[in-house]
């Protein structure tokens, strides 16, 4: 197959991306290490405790120069704003009448030279009792490794963690991504994973939904 490069964001876009930098190194941030290569890979945003985070992770984007993809709802793609979205990294999800999102975005990654799509696992800024584990299905379905968002709000720096590949162990996975966040101090601590158990649920039952 074919594979596509991304078409480059529009001015809007690059406008509000360099907004997003100016505002994230304003702040006293910074972007540390370098980005996992090939740049085809789920980016776990997580932990997810503030809107900040959104902001922040954006800001890393722009600083590291990469160009993060999401997964939205069809709504958020119509007029007015659907090509701005976008040109932002968005791409429209229909959960309606079936749709598996999951080989939706492994056919995303197959058409595509390079992909980051990010997803936050949370689906929530509150305490949660287990992760959505659609992230890891999509990586599996995908055969592309997945990829630790860093937000570290004592050093005020972010930056990616090291490819961790699936091996369909989801616990044993879970815990290298647990390993990456140990040292890493969130907006709001007591809203973050602390264990395994946070991770993948005290009864470990997943829930698959991305």
């Amino acid at each position: 197959m074919t594979m596509f490069d991304d078409e480059p964001p529009g001015p809007v876009a690059r406008a509000v991306r360099r907004l997003l930098l100016l505002l994230y190194r304003m702040r006293g941030w910074k972007a540390e290490g370098a980005v996992p290569e090939p740049r085809r890979f789920v980016l776990i945003a997580a932990p997810h405790t503030s809107n900040w985070d959104f902001v922040n992770f954006l800001g890393l984007a722009a600083d590291l120069g990469i160009r993060p993809h999401f997964m939205g709802k069809l709504s958020l793609f119509r007029w007015p704003i659907g090509g701005f979205m976008k040109q932002m990294g968005g791409i429209p999800v229909d959960r309606r009448g079936g749709t598996n999102v999951v080989q939706q975005m492994a056919g995303e990654f197959a058409r595509r030279a390079e992909f980051i799509l990010t997803v936050a696992p949370e689906g929530t800024r509150g305490k949660t009792k287990k992760w959505r584990t659609g992230f890891y299905q999509i990586a599996l379905a995908a055969k592309v490794p997945l990829v630790v968002g860093v937000m570290d709000y004592g050093k005020k720096s972010g930056g990616l963690g090291p490819l961790i590949w699936p091996t369909g162990d989801f616990r044993a996975d879970m815990l290298k991504v647990l390993e990456t966040y140990k040292n890493c101090i969130p907006k709001f601590p007591e809203r973050a994973v602390r264990s395994i158990d946070d991770i993948v649920g005290a009864d470990e039952e997943p829930d698959t939904r991305a």
